[in-house]
């Protein structure tokens, strides 16, 4: 077992909840945070140490509650303060940790503060949000103040009329970014969005785009990438900044005082040097960080949506890994390990097989071995562990309600005039790689609406087709189904954490490139992963390629192991123990 000053979280299994799809208590089609309190003891046997839960708070809901309105109140869909207070203890009595989502890059424009800041140019508050001239060319016209486009799509900028500046938004335009430069905003935030819940009881946070709060100075305008617009892709701009971890800094003073730990989401961040001055310990500044060079994998440049389904190999996934696991690797620093949360698509359909069922399930149970064998805090995200799929391909576009998803087919049906062959280019992109698809409701049963509420209710998100085959009551008692593999490798995780949650990563290469092959090793155990990612049979050479003469099978998906083989999409994990000492 780890030395006792571990901190629990570096041996956690954490899960995550998208709250309007989770479950609906009280029939209104939208799930809440009682429909959450009642599946707690399903929670808890999974065996996860923690659940994080997505933003809850009082929001219009333009890109589902990450445009926060009040951060001391709660969306009425979802219930009250009463109600999350319930959480907490809920999750406490169980032995669960509970972490919240901090979204302070930005506001909802409905937002208290930024009334207060767009009321006058001279607001007192009008300095807590970013504000600038507009730009005017020889004719005259009007344009902002520099080329930055949003994240979603279109200029960085909008125009506010009755103060006559623009102001930023990273994201939406019902979106503006809070300006970090000033000490009162900091301030604000601190003691709103955070302590407000530390006083609670909660544990910690996950910190949404936390290398975005410090911009350039000056604003400059973005390099010309694409000529093809005139909003350029400002990330070097706008992530990583010059005051970025004197903020986080200040942050985790106030964190510290609760003991809440951390974990940050962090785009946009590729070198290893940048990635660990977030989260190397001596720094105190972040515990833990999400980098999505795996998730990431088969999606477009720019944008993530310009790209051609399962368009990867193998080797782009080796060395994604690679890249994550390169972060604990004999450093100071932690990261996480996840395929999926609510900003993608489900991982079966990514990197498995949801085309036949016995296809489905080798696939599910293979990428469970996969993402738990890796190193760092593993995250589960809601329906993961049954083995959710995307949306169906017969469904039409109008299912989509992502504003990432609905922008991009616009631009493309607005660019192209309504081409037909790049409208289904598009639709094909989102329907494999939405977010969308991680935000269909849960699936806990088989009758009308999956048990995710009443039947007839109309719900938010339209329920999968395929919800009497994939939920959790048809595998609750099957212990060969997806969801009790699942528990299984989670106990293993646990069991064995110095190989698994903290184990050096080294890749095993090898002769077959549709074979991912890697160990992990500790100073008492070694651990061998080997994983078919194909529908086709796949050599294996155990002895000669891996070393293995005398292994132990810790986990596989398959009944029997043959020696010289992998099935498809069959996974393996071998430990031998002593092998340092």
């Amino acid at each position: 077992m780890p030395p006792p000053w571990v901190p629990w979280w570096k041996n956690a299994a954490i899960y995550q909840i998208y709250p309007a799809s989770y479950k609906d208590s009280n029939g209104d089609g939208v799930g809440d945070i009682q429909g959450i309190i009642s599946r707690l003891d399903y929670i808890k046997s999974l065996g996860v140490d923690a659940i994080w839960v997505c933003p809850f708070y009082d929001s219009p809901q333009h890109d589902m509650g990450y445009d926060v309105a009040d951060y001391e109140s709660v969306y009425p869909p979802y219930g009250t303060v009463a109600d999350v207070e319930a959480l907490i203890a809920g999750c406490h009595a169980r032995g669960l940790r509970v972490l919240f989502d901090l979204v302070i890059n930005h506001t909802s424009y409905l937002h208290t503060w930024f009334k207060e800041s767009r009321a006058s140019n001279n607001s007192p508050k009008r300095d807590w949000y970013i504000w600038r001239p507009a730009k005017y060319d020889k004719a005259g016209t009007r344009h902002p103040p520099n080329n930055w486009r949003s994240c979603f799509g279109g200029s960085a900028w909008e125009w506010d009329e009755s103060t006559q500046e623009y102001y930023l938004h990273l994201f939406c335009k019902e979106q503006p970014d809070l300006n970090w430069e000033n000490s009162a905003t900091r301030a604000a935030i601190y003691e709103s969005a955070m302590e407000f819940w530390l006083r609670k009881g909660l544990d910690g946070f996950r910190i949404d785009t936390v290398n975005m709060y410090s911009k350039a100075p000056g604003l400059p305008d973005a390099p010309l990438t694409n000529s093809q617009t005139p909003w350029q892709d400002a990330s070097t701009l706008y992530c990583n900044g010059p005051r970025m971890h004197e903020y986080l800094r200040e942050m985790s003073e106030v964190l510290e005082r609760y003991g809440a730990m951390t974990v940050g989401e962090l785009p946009n961040t590729s070198a290893l040097a940048d990635v660990l001055s977030y989260v190397t310990a001596k720094e105190r500044q972040l515990n833990m960080i999400f980098q999505f060079d795996i998730v990431n994998v088969g999606m477009g440049l720019d944008p993530r949506y310009d790209a051609i389904p399962r368009d990867w190999t193998v080797h782009d996934i080796r060395q994604a890994v690679q890249r994550v696991q390169a972060i604990t690797n004999g450093t100071d620093g932690w990261s996480t390990a996840f395929l999926e949360n609510h900003d993608t698509a489900r991982a079966i359909s990514r990197f498995g097989c949801d085309e036949t069922s016995e296809l489905w399930e080798q696939s599910g149970k293979m990428l469970a071995m996969f993402v738990a064998s890796l190193s760092g805090t593993l995250y589960v995200y809601q329906g993961q562990e049954i083995g959710m799929v995307n949306a169906p391909v017969t469904w039409p576009i109008s299912e989509y309600k992502d504003v990432e998803s609905q922008n991009y087919y616009n631009q493309v049906q607005q660019e192209t005039g309504g081409d037909p062959l790049a409208l289904s280019r598009a639709k094909a992109a989102i329907q494999h790689l939405g977010r969308d698809h991680g935000r269909l409701p849960m699936q806990w049963n088989g009758t009308p609406n999956a048990g995710f509420t009443e039947e007839g209710v109309a719900t938010w998100m339209s329920v999968h087709d395929d919800y009497e085959k994939i939920n959790v009551e048809r595998q609750t008692f099957n212990s060969d189904s997806l969801l009790s593999f699942w528990k299984a490798i989670v106990g293993i995780r646990k069991k064995h954490p110095r190989v698994f949650a903290h184990g050096v990563f080294a890749p095993l290469e090898g002769d077959n490139e549709s074979v991912l092959a890697y160990e992990k090793v500790s100073t008492e155990q070694r651990l061998v992963a080997v994983f078919n990612f194909t529908k086709e049979k796949q050599a294996l050479d155990l002895v000669t390629r891996l070393g293995l003469k005398k292994p132990v099978t810790l986990a596989k998906n398959y009944a029997d192991e043959p020696v010289d083989v992998l099935r498809p999409f069959e996974g393996r994990l071998y430990l031998m123990s002593h092998y340092l000492s």
